[in-house]
């Protein structure tokens, strides 16, 4: 099983024939991911990458039956092309693009209410089902097919992390970025959530950063609802405070916000803390073994 993506999922991507969007679209079809066509406005009824390209996404789920976007668009258009899939009736929404401005995603995040669409990003690597689905740009050569769920705020880090756990043997059942941006779409909760009903998901990889407590919430979140292990992780141990390390969201305003302030937090709540992330595969390992 898995969650939000599958070998089910009909999938769009807008901006479908820039150059962007056009690799990661190949490299997607490779792993056998349902590209269904794609939009671009102004170009619908052409095809690329021999699916057929909208100028609408109504369009393109009322021809294709898309329930998936990954959104490849440049950030100040983003927002509007986040809220035309949310208006189609698109379940599943990737926002690839970093840097979208804070008030567009204000508006995009109000707009949500009242809609079951979940949005992942911005300033995501995406969502990946290792050998069913994948929209976003990770390499999916690493992601093997397996019982542990990965939630992360950093793309790399996502990686160094499914790279340490492939190699000892266990694999991902899906792997989901919220993404780096300050105001993003779906946050860590709302994916352990998804991680807690499935059945096919033993344990869960968190991976966070400083900025923000989203991290130590979710640790709260899951002490009071999950028996299955959380291993969590927060980058930024040596990051000055009140300065932007990498991803826009990632900055301390307060001495809680610290990496090491968030680890020692999660670690009293019942999270099987990582401490290096060179250590995280063995972490993942112990927990596992422990079930």
């Amino acid at each position: 099983m898995s969650i939000f993506i599958n070998k089910d999922s009909r999938v769009i991507y807008q901006g479908f024939t820039g150059q962007h969007s056009t690799f990661h679209a190949e490299e997607a079809i490779k792993t056998g991911t349902n590209i269904v066509g794609g939009v671009t406005p102004g170009k619908g009824g052409s095809k690329h990458l021999d699916r057929p390209v909208f100028h609408t996404v109504a369009d393109a789920v009322a021809e294709t039956g898309a329930d998936v976007s990954g959104v490849f668009v440049p950030p100040r258009f983003a927002a509007d092309a986040i809220l035309e899939a949310i208006d189609a009736g698109i379940k599943t929404i990737v926002v690839i693009a970093d840097g979208i401005p804070v008030q567009d995603m204000v508006r995009v995040k109000r707009y949500l209410i009242g809609h079951d669409a979940k949005i992942f990003g911005p300033n995501t690597a995406g969502v990946i089902t290792p050998g069913e689905c994948k929209v976003g740009i990770m390499p999916a050569n690493i992601y093997t097919p397996g019982r542990v769920g990965v939630v992360s705020r950093s793309g790399t880090l996502n990686y160094e992390a499914v790279a340490q756990m492939t190699a000892l043997g266990h694999g991902q059942s899906t792997s989901v970025g919220i993404g780096g941006d300050p105001i993003n779409g779906a946050n860590f909760v709302d994916v352990l959530t998804a991680f807690n009903d499935d059945p096919d998901t033993d344990a869960v990889m968190l991976i966070g950063e400083i900025g923000g407590q989203q991290e130590v919430e979710a640790a709260e979140w899951a002490q009071k609802n999950m028996d299955k292990p959380v291993i969590g992780f927060i980058a930024g141990v040596s990051a000055p405070p009140g300065r932007r390390m990498g991803h826009a969201g990632a900055i301390i305003s307060g001495k809680a916000d610290t990496a090491i302030a968030k680890m020692d937090a999660m670690e009293a709540l019942g999270v099987h803390v990582v401490r290096s992330p060179a250590d995280i595969g063995a972490t993942v390992d112990r927990a596992l073994k422990n079930l």
